[in-house]
């Protein structure tokens, strides 16, 4: 999120922290200043997301290929000048961030209300200034990027604290996003997405010691000048007596700035008139109405210490090291420990050595080079598994960079799935993440498996933060995983992945129909291409769970699926979806959520609305939401089925 009007304020109360700068001169000076690498720009992929999806019709979500396009032009213009590009991606909410992480999705459910109260009002694609992320993007970009051959990780800690630390640590020539905590973390040059220009290859770049200078601090007082400010762990509303005494005591100069702007500048100016101590934050830790969770501005500062970083406000024994030390020692085997350490204080590094090379990984493991996406996202099962059997129950470590799901199920065994496009007046259907629990109840019993047996009787209970109207979100649902319906039971991690053959193939086919309850039909789906196994799958399942699914629109889908081979993302985006309805469009959230399903159903949902509107005279009773599988399916296609 970044800190409140800080980017306003930067941009026009401080013009000399905003400089335009050429981004192959850059790479060309980087280039003789560190003339054994080449220059390296680390993307926050969730902040350019919008900046690269520009589909006209995005409330129909998908335009796979189009998308695509986009990606690759952005790809291309930063390997013309010689800029390798590194992707990261949210792979983790942390405990401390959970209150903030439930707030923002509240506020997006408002959103989408606004977005079908439009859709009702008008029968047309909402402007660009209500967009809304489709569903299921954030997952197939990171597809798309793997499939372009681009490097890509998932975080284990919040996503802008590793792309800072791999811009401190690796030499970057700069971080690209749209988040002004950049601007807090002492790392590499933060360059702005909003304000690039790739035919030019020109950005602005926010520059922190400017931003100091004109604020009178050091580099070292921005941490507890964030914190006083307000982000995602310090809340506002407990700050806002102490902003008045601030102002009070700096009363602005210029009128023509405004209340937010002269806080900043009030703020700045209290921490460079009091001494640049610990005692100094105990101080303000006292002031502040803090309740019981005193710590609470300490921890703020703590949070942007990058490894090897020390702070003057906290004590001068206190580093980033030593506190990533202290939460991975729950590892308790000293393989895991050593690894999962590694993880979180290097695991932007670990893709860029040899051992963790993604071609070499499935070479050494597999046997077998990596082919596209599959490959990529086999490559990382083998060389984990040595490491997962060795921990117990809950408490499982699985160290992955393509799937956080798989990964936060077996390491703490809870997860989250944010909002999707559905339509909260819409009673005859329920929420996507309601729909698809049974399947996901089944998979955790796949992956729980070892966390059930001697001395745990059940299953260990699955924490669900899922967004769905009518879900207050005060506390997780807790989740059961149910046994899989199959002969012999459910099959051990180490023999869906581990073993070969074709009886094992077959095995992991059925684990994955047995999921959504097709177990016995494992003969028929072999029989089909794995996309559109994948799409029979789902839509067998949704016609089962899902009592107004319509003729027309399993119809309209089939028909979407099989039509659109050797279309060009051109002729694609010539389809025109005319006279909207708000009920085609939630169909499409569920499809595109069905992650498992790309990029067959993906590519271009756009012209599944089109089809849907011309099967059917009347209004569609299906909406968005429900094909959102959110991203469960994943898991276990990757899973199972290799």
């Amino acid at each position: 999120m970044g800190i409140k009007g800080l980017q306003w304020f930067v941009a026009n109360a401080c013009p000399d922290a905003c400089t335009m700068v050429n981004l192959k001169e850059m790479a060309e000076k980087h280039h003789i200043s560190h003339p054994d690498s080449s220059p390296v720009i680390v993307v926050d992929a969730m902040g350019c997301i919008r900046h690269w999806y520009t589909p006209e019709s995005w409330v129909c979500g998908g335009q796979w290929q189009e998308y695509l396009a986009n990606l690759q032009d952005f790809i291309k213009a930063f390997m013309a000048v010689g800029i390798k590009l590194v992707f990261c991606f949210d792979g983790v909410v942390e405990q401390k961030k959970r209150d903030e992480w439930v707030k923002r999705r509240l506020k997006n459910n408002k959103e989408i209300a606004r977005i079908f109260q439009s859709l009702k009002s008008y029968r047309q694609q909402p402007g660009r200034g209500m967009f809304f992320i489709p569903s299921g993007l954030a997952t197939f970009t990171r597809f798309a990027l793997k499939s372009l051959g681009q490097e890509t990780i998932c975080s284990l800690q919040e996503a802008d604290y590793e792309v800072a630390t791999y811009g401190l640590q690796n030499n970057c020539m700069g971080i690209l996003g749209q988040d002004t905590d950049y601007l807090i973390y002492n790392t590499s040059p933060y360059f702005s997405v909003n304000k690039l220009c790739l035919d030019r290859m020109v950005t602005v770049m926010y520059s922190r010691e400017n931003l100091c200078h004109a604020l009178g601090l050091n580099i070292t007082d921005l941490p507890i000048f964030a914190c006083l400010l307000g982000n995602d762990i310090v809340p506002e509303d407990i700050l806002e007596g102490f902003w008045q005494k601030c102002v009070a005591s700096c009363p602005p100069k210029s009128q023509s700035y405004d209340k937010r702007a002269n806080i900043i500048r009030a703020v700045a100016s209290y921490i460079s008139r009091i001494p640049c101590s610990y005692g100094s934050l105990k101080d303000l830790e006292e002031m502040l109405p803090l309740a019981s969770d005193k710590k609470l501005l300490y921890r703020g500062v703590e949070s942007y210490l990058l490894p090897g970083q020390q702070s003057p406000w906290l004590p001068p024994s206190v580093s980033n090291s030593q506190i990533l030390k202290q939460e991975t020692a729950i590892c308790l085997d000293q393989e895991i420990f050593q690894c999962c350490t590694y993880r979180h204080t290097r695991s932007w590094n670990m893709a860029r050595t040899p051992e963790f090379n993604i071609p070499f990984l499935t070479e050494h493991i597999m046997n077998r080079r990596s082919v596209g996406l599959e490959g990529a996202l086999r490559c990382h099962h083998g060389h984990y598994l040595s490491l997962i059997f060795n921990l117990k129950g809950s408490k499982e470590q699985h160290v992955r960079a393509e799937n956080y799901m798989v990964y936060n199920v077996l390491s703490k065994g809870e997860v989250e799935c944010s909002n999707t496009l559905e339509d909260e007046l819409d009673t005859e259907l329920p929420g996507q993440a309601l729909i698809y629990r049974p399947v996901r109840q089944h998979i955790y019993s796949v992956l729980l498996q070892s966390g059930k047996g001697k001395g745990y009787p059940s299953y260990p209970i699955v924490k669900e933060w899922f967004v769905y109207f009518g879900n207050p979100m005060e506390q997780p649902d807790l989740i059961q995983p149910i046994q899989l319906d199959i002969p012999g039971g459910t099959p051990s991690l180490r023999t869906l992945w581990l073993t070969k053959g074709p009886e094992v193939q077959t095995l992991r086919y059925s684990v994955f129909l047995a999921c959504f309850h097709l177990q016995d039909m494992v003969e028929e789906f072999q029989l089909l291409d794995a996309p559109v196994a994948a799409v029979c799958c789902l839509l067998i399942y949704l016609t089962l769970q899902v009592d107004s699914l319509s003729l027309e629109d399993l119809n309209a889908f089939v028909a979407h699926t099989l039509c659109l081979q050797g279309k060009s993302a051109a002729q694609l985006a010539g389809l025109q979806a005319n006279d909207l309805t708000f009920f085609s469009l939630p169909i499409l959230a569920l499809v595109c959520s069905a992650e498992f399903c790309q990029p067959k159903l993906y590519r271009h949902s756009k012209s599944a609305v089109i089809k849907t509107c011309n099967a059917c005279s009347h209004s569609l009773p299906l909406s968005c939401e429900q094909f959102t599988v959110a991203t469960y399916p994943t898991v276990l296609l990757d899973t199972f089925c290799h």
